[in-house]
């Protein structure tokens, strides 16, 4: 036999065979069906994307508001007769009848440390001297303390 009696009788089998009307059908049924599930996945990441960028726009929104609250209780708090004393006393050196002032120079550790709260105070790093200083002052003996 041929080649081209083999060629002839595989296309009629295959013809006969698999090109029936049902097959056709099953096909279009399935290439529909493979549109649709594209189509539905691409709607769903399409949909989760908006979610997420709506997500944002609410985060955004909630901020804002809270921010502007924050900023319409610092307003009434600088508004307040406590704030004005407090700031006239802090910047004028100004005291309540009976009360004295107290003004220390900058340098002192007193002064570092006015405004703080004693867990601030206790919180802030002392600066250790050197070793070489330390030895310094245990040589000269500036160690010592008035007590012993």
């Amino acid at each position: 036999m041929n080649t081209y009696h083999r060629y002839r009788r595989l296309a009629y089998y295959l013809k006969h065979r698999y090109m029936t009307l049902n097959n056709a059908v099953i096909a279009i049924a399935a290439l529909v069906t493979i549109a649709w599930a594209w189509g539905s996945v691409s709607m769903m990441q399409r949909n989760y994307q908006l979610q997420r960028k709506v997500d944002d726009k609410q985060r955004e929104l909630t901020l804002t508001e809270l921010e502007v609250q924050t900023l319409e209780f610092q307003k009434r708090y600088y508004s307040s007769a406590e704030y004005q004393e407090l700031s006239a006393r802090e910047n004028l050196g100004l005291a309540n009848p009976g009360e004295k002032v107290l003004n220390l120079p900058p340098n002192t550790q007193w002064a570092e440390d006015y405004g703080k709260t004693p867990a601030q105070v206790a919180a802030a790093p002392r600066v250790q001297p050197s070793n070489v200083e330390q030895w310094i002052d245990f040589l000269l003996g500036n160690n010592v303390t008035q007590g012993e």
